[in-house]
């Protein structure tokens, strides 16, 4: 991965609803904006609920029960097919948190670039082994966590040389600014001496903006076609013209940020010389 450059990822999760030509609406978008990546979600439902939660009621577009809603939700080999030829038409990388081992194994058919370690799973740490054991740079967010639970996931990875980068995320849908902490970017960076992201579900963009400007190396935020569709997370995302803001507004914050060396710039040569004429001064330019 660049260095030099934010890697922005379009987190498109569920807020497909289970539609792929919604999935390919939402690929589309973050194309055209520019993204580097989209990331879906994937569940094997029997084990990530237990059989009280998916028998519960839950009034959804697919039924009555909290089952109908998650399988409703939920993406199998036919559509993961089909977004892994649509992406590859489209020029842009693709990949997924897995919520659980057997999603992970899923995933594997897919000779993915990158793998993600959701803020819930990082406690699980059968689970961080078995994606450490992959090998591929995996983006690990930090939400609802303690230093302690992020030391033992990052010692799972270093034991696995497995590479990495940690995500500052805090996990509110949606995040209010006043929590938003991005001073723990800093925090996170010095404690492991490794990159650092920002995983972001406020609304608007400003903390996103803030967070780039403290030199993060990946940036991720939910996308949507429209904020008030049906879906937990669509509150939490950014619509089309505002990932395109985004995008671009990361861009131009990347390259304001400069090398840090100060000097006195080319371009300001001629407006020194102009404006320190009536006073003693020596140019060495």
């Amino acid at each position: 991965m660049s260095k030099k450059n934010v890697f922005i990822i379009a987190e498109i999760g569920i807020n497909h609803n289970g539609d792929i030509e919604i999935a390919k609406k939402l690929i589309d978008v973050a194309t055209v904006c520019g993204c580097d990546a989209v990331k879906f979600q994937k569940r094997t439902i029997d084990i990530v609920y237990s059989q009280k939660q998916l028998d519960a009621l839950r009034e959804s577009p697919w039924g009555t029960t909290f089952r109908e809603q998650k399988e409703g939700l939920e993406f199998g080999k036919k559509e993961y097919d089909e977004i892994d030829r649509y992406c590859k038409e489209k020029k842009i990388i693709w990949f997924a948190s897995a919520w659980d081992i057997e999603s992970q194994k899923f995933l594997r058919q897919y000779d993915l670039k990158y793998n993600k370690i959701a803020s819930a799973m990082i406690i699980y740490d059968d689970f961080l082994r078995e994606v450490a054991s992959e090998g591929k740079h995996t983006f690990i967010s930090t939400g609802m966590s303690e230093i302690k639970q992020i030391d033992k996931a990052v010692d799972i990875f270093c034991e696995a040389n497995c590479p990495y980068e940690l995500m500052h995320c805090i996990s509110t849908y949606p995040m209010d600014d006043t929590d938003a902490n991005l001073t723990c970017i800093k925090t996170l960076r010095d404690r492991y001496n490794c990159n650092v992201g920002y995983s972001g579900h406020e609304v608007g963009l400003a903390v996103s903006y803030a967070a780039t400007a403290m030199g993060i190396s990946s940036l991720e935020r939910h996308i949507t076609l429209g904020r008030a569709m049906y879906g937990s997370d669509q509150a939490a995302s950014v619509e089309p013209g505002g990932l395109h803001s985004l995008v671009g507004a990361v861009r131009k914050i990347e390259k304001a940020l400069g090398d840090g060396i100060i000097k006195i710039t080319d371009k300001e040569i001629p407006i020194a010389e102009k404006l320190r004429s009536h006073i003693p001064w020596e140019s060495n330019y």
